[in-house]
Order: structure tokens, then C-alpha cells, then sequence
């Protein structure tokens, strides 16, 4: 019963030990999972309408999915953003175990280069596609990828912003409570911007070019 009280939320919990921060992280987590539940609605019309307008029809005469796709560059994507999520995870392990705050920094400054080398491969893909043509009012096939992916790349880079911001405070204010609980709540966007990319590159890119 006791290990069961001191679970306030899904996912890692910072436990008893840590007082305060541990208590509050109920309510604010809380919320933050409500926040994420009405961004995957977002996410999820964006998908259903990407769905929709996956077939030639759509194309327009234009370029289709096997034109504009670089399989190999996704897949660079999924590794980098994959691993970030990993690296994340060990900020979380870091904080709930009390490890010194220049863990928690390099973590996070690991976690940080590979979402901004995530963007590169991104930005770069969207690059070779506008050169080509293929920009989001060539077709209505494009129009859909152009609201889905990069959307998830504005999400990123907010988490990326995010990150940095996480970084000045944790060195300037050190572990405190609403430090902890403001990296509990990033480390759920993070992992949930990874689950959200699974769902992009199998629907957008495996099956695009199946």
C-alpha cells in the first residue's frame, strides 16, 4: 500500500524523498497530461487528413510519395529523436535519484544537440523538396505532409527552446521544486513528440513508399 500512495502519476515518479516536489507534482503533471490528450486530437486530424489525401488522386500530376521521400534521412530522423528520448530518460533518473546537477546539465545538453540535429535533417529534406517543386500548394497530397510534419517540427523546436530554458534554470536556481516539476512536464512532451514521429514515419514515410 505504501509504494501505491507514493505513485502520484503516470510515468517516473520522483518519490516521497523528495517532499514538496513530489506532492505537487500530481496537480501540475495532472494538467499537463490533459494538455497533451488535446494536442493529440490536433495531431490526429492532422493525420486522418494526410490519410485522406494519400492517394493519386491527390497528387494533382504532381509528385507523389516515392518522388519526394528520402527513406534514409527519416529513418537518421527516428534514430536521433529515439535516442533523445532515451537521454531524457536519464534526466528523469538523474533527478529522482538525487544525482549531482551536472548530470542533470549534461543530459540535458546531450538531449538538446540530438533534437537540434533531428531539425537539421528536417529542414534539409523540406529544402530538397521545395528545389524540386514540391512545396505545399503543388498539390493537395503536399498541402497535407506540409500541415502534419512540419507541425511536429514546430513541437520540437519548442521543446528545444524549452531545453535551454530548462538549462538556465537549473544553473542558476539549482533542483528546486518547480524546477523538478517543470522537468517532469518537459520530459512528457518530449517522449510524447516521439511516439507522435513513430506515427509519422511508418504512416507518412513506410507506408507512403510501400
Amino acid at each position: 500500500m505504501s509504494s501505491q500512495a507514493s505513485i502520484k502519476h503516470p510515468g517516473i515518479n520522483l518519490g516521497s524523498h523528495h517532499g514538496e516536489a513530489h506532492e505537487k507534482a500530481e496537480t501540475v503533471v495532472f494538467g499537463f497530461w490533459v494538455f497533451l490528450m488535446s494536442d493529440f486530437v490536433l495531431f490526429g486530424l492532422m493525420f486522418a487528413t494526410y490519410v485522406t489525401m494519400q492517394n493519386p488522386m491527390s497528387y494533382a500530376g504532381g509528385p507523389g510519395p516515392k518522388d519526394v521521400f528520402d527513406l534514409t534521412s527519416a529513418f537518421v530522423q527516428t534514430m536521433l529523436l529515439l535516442t533523445s528520448s532515451l537521454t531524457f530518460g536519464f534526466v528523469s533518473l538523474a533527478m529522482r535519484h538525487k544525482h549531482d546537477t551536472g548530470r542533470h546539465k549534461m543530459w540535458l545538453v546531450v538531449t538538446l544537440l540530438l533534437g537540434i540535429a533531428f531539425l537539421f535533417f528536417e529542414l534539409r529534406d523540406f529544402q530538397e523538396m521545395f528545389a524540386m517543386g514540391a512545396g505545399p500548394g503543388r498539390s493537395g497530397f503536399l498541402s497535407a505532409f506540409f500541415g502534419l510534419v512540419p507541425l511536429h517540427g514546430l513541437h520540437v523546436t519548442a521543446g528545444c527552446i524549452w531545453l535551454i530554458v530548462m538549462l538556465v534554470q537549473l544553473h542558476v536556481f539549482g533542483p528546486i521544486t518547480i524546477v523538478k516539476t517543470r522537468l517532469l512536464r518537459l520530459s512528457l512532451f518530449w517522449h510524447f513528440l516521439d511516439i507522435v514521429w513513430i506515427g509519422i514515419f511508418s504512416i507518412v514515410y513506410l507506408a507512403g513508399l510501400a
